[in-house]
Formats: C-alpha cells, sequence, structure tokens
C-alpha cells in the first residue's frame, strides 16, 4: 500500500472482470460476449466517422443516440442518459440517486459491482437473500430503504422477475428509487422501460454490449422520470462532459437501427441456449432457467472449481465464482452451436467415470 494513497482506496475492493486471456484457439465461454459479431450496419457506419472530423469534439450530449433510444422505447430524449457502458451509468446512479441515509437493498447473489460502487460512493447497504431456489421475492425487499437495484434477468443466476413483480414493488415503494438492470433482457424477459411513465421512482438501464454485440464499444444508457435523469445528467456534466466518442455513437445509432439483425441475432441465442441447457441436463448438472445468454449450472457429484480447471486444459474458459451459495456454480456464456456442442462433448468425457 501507498503512503500517497487517500483513505477510501485503502478500503476499496476492487471489481474483478471476467478473464480475458491473451492466447488464441480458446473457446471463450465465460463473460457472456455476444458469438456473433455486430450488425453489418454498425461497421459501415464506423467506417464512416473514420474521417477527418476526428479531430473535433464529439456531441456531448449524443443527441443522435438519445433520440435513437427514445423512438425504440416509445419514450421522450429527455428520459435518455447514456454513458460508457451500462457501467459508467450504473456509477453515476450510486452517486446521484442511491446515496442516502438509509440502506440500498439488492441481492445478496446479484452483478458484484454494486458492492463495489457502494464502497467507493460511500452508500450505506443491505443484501436480501434469494430464495432457496435463487429467485428475487419482492415482498422481502418491503423494507426501509434508501433505493433498490437488481439485474433482470439477475446475474449471475439468469433468472426472470416478471413485470407484474417488479409493479408490485413499485406500488410498494413509491418513495424510493427502482433501479432494474437489464443487461441481459433481450435474450428472454421484456423490459420494464414501458412503466417509467407510470412510475417516477424507475430507473431502466441497459447496455448495447451483450444483445447489440459492441462490447467493445462502451455504450449504455438509463430511461426514466425527467426529474431521475437530470439527476444523471447533473453528475455526469460534472464528471466528463464528452463521456461517448464519434464512434460510440454512430455504431450504437446504426445498432438501434437494424431490427432484423437484432431479432435474428438474439432468437439464434435462445434456440442455443435451449439446447444447451438440455444437453446439461442430460449430462446430469442441475440447470437454472434462464432468460440471458448464459447458464447457470452445478454438477451434484462433480466439484466446479475442479470441471472449471478441467475445461481450461482443454481450452475451454467458464466462470466459477468463489462466493458463498454458488461455489458450485459454472456460469457458461451461450456460443455458437459448434462451441457449445464443443464444451458438452468435453463435459461428456471429464464425466464419464461418473456416467
Amino acid at each position: 500500500m501507498s503512503r500517497f494513497w487517500s483513505s477510501i482506496v485503502h478500503e476499496l475492493t476492487p471489481y474483478v472482470p471476467g478473464e480475458q486471456p491473451k492466447i488464441t484457439n480458446l473457446i471463450k465461454l465465460n463473460t457472456n460476449e455476444n458469438p456473433y459479431g455486430p450488425s453489418p450496419k454498425v461497421l459501415e457506419a464506423l467506417k464512416a466517422e473514420a474521417a477527418d472530423t476526428l479531430r473535433l469534439y464529439p456531441d456531448p450530449n449524443a443527441d443522435r443516440l438519445k433520440e435513437a433510444v427514445a423512438e425504440y422505447f416509445g419514450v421522450i430524449p429527455a428520459q435518455v442518459f447514456v454513458g460508457n457502458g451500462s457501467d459508467e451509468v450504473l456509477a453515476h446512479t450510486f452517486q446521484a440517486l442511491l446515496n442516502h441515509s438509509k440502506p440500498l437493498l439488492f441481492p445478496d447473489i446479484s452483478y458484484s459491482f454494486y458492492p463495489v460502487y457502494c464502497g467507493l460512493y460511500g452508500v450505506v447497504y443491505e443484501t436480501i437473500p434469494l430464495t432457496d431456489t435463487f429467485e428475487i421475492r419482492v415482498d422481502d425487499y418491503f423494507l426501509p430503504n434508501g433505493g433498490i437495484i437488481f439485474s433482470n434477468p439477475n446475474a449471475p443466476t439468469g433468472q426472470l422477475l416478471p413485470l407484474s413483480a417488479i409493479e408490485k414493488l413499485l406500488r410498494h415503494t413509491p418513495e424510493s428509487v427502482v433501479v432494474v438492470d437489464e443487461a441481459y433482457v433481450d435474450f428472454g424477459g421484456k423490459s420494464a422501460a414501458p412503466l417509467v411513465d407510470k412510475y417516477p421512482n424507475l430507473l431502466v438501464i441497459q447496455t448495447l454490449s451483450k444483445s447489440r454485440s459492441l462490447a467493445g464499444l462502451r455504450v449504455g444508457f438509463a430511461i426514466g422520470d425527467v426529474k431521475l435523469i437530470e439527476a444523471l445528467e447533473r453528475v455526469k456534466n460534472s464528471f466528463n462532459s464528452y463521456p461517448l466518442d464519434r464512434f460510440a455513437i454512430a455504431g450504437a445509432v446504426a445498432a438501434f437501427e437494424d431490427r432484423a439483425y437484432f431479432d435474428q441475432t438474439c432468437e439464434a441465442i435462445i434456440q442455443t441456449r435451449e439446447k444447451l441447457s438440455e444437453d446439461l441436463q442430460t449430462l446430469g448438472f442441475d440447470v437454472l432457467p434462464s432468460a440471458a445468454n448464459f447458464v447457470f449450472a452445478r454438477h451434484p457429484k462433480r466439484d466446479a472449481a475442479e470441471l472449471s480447471q478441467q475445461l481450461r486444459d482443454v481450452g475451454i474458459i467458464v466462470r466459477h465464482f468463489r462466493l458463498p451459495r454458488i461455489d458450485q456454480h459454472l456460469r457458461i456464456t451461450v456460443g455458437t452451436d459448434a462451441e457449445c456442442s464443443s464444451l458438452v462433448e468435453q463435459l461428456g468425457k471429464i464425466l464419464k467415470p461418473d456416467s
């Protein structure tokens, strides 16, 4: 530790992202990246943006992108906030909307960035246990709180909370901001965005990293009441007045415009996910119902850490969390049909002595 560090740096436990290996010839199923590339229209837009205009600052408000998001979700641009990936949008949300004297509530098994942001911004929080079947029970959140945040579908479990349950929570907690983090919603769920006009305490956050194959561009956005968005803009403009560059804006706009490609790739991933779940169950795995582009599975007779290492030995990387309640589970990204078939084949060989 350095004597030049501030006190908060000493107390932080940084988020650890999924491994990005430097070697090739791997089947990479550990970070929930889309196995299909971006829309060809995105690539065309990026090429067009590689021009002399790069010497100029981008639009500080990213108005083109806000308009594209607003049109897609049926809201007005003033209800849209954009940032460098949903992680930056979340960071501003924690600072602008979730830092209160009462505790922020979120699931005990959820996106591990949430407690990191709480540490960074001094947010008091309380975790609410998922049920024994790893589901969110909204009645458990009917407690005094300074806000509520959860992923839907939940990460890393992949399970979906229906909109009726979200609406029940919103009705019961009108004085608290409820943040629904929808990084994976396009793979089997319905967005809560249509509820923002009815519930001024609802903020919906999404990313273009997963379903729109733009993890390398870093684009995220939030949809909510104008007053919630204004709070985010105030924080953003006190921190970085040019958050999105010209490539990010152009590529994101093109991604929203190509709905056919978006629908096609999402459906392909859903079909592969269902086949993968069935194949894993045939091998003896317990697989949670998933509405995401990954599955969460455990084998009752084999240690998850050992399985993860044995897969790595044959060039397949999956995610293993050494965390309470889920240390015997593997989170497996849905890849292409060929990648998932290779995974199942190798698991069959690894598990053969138990058959």
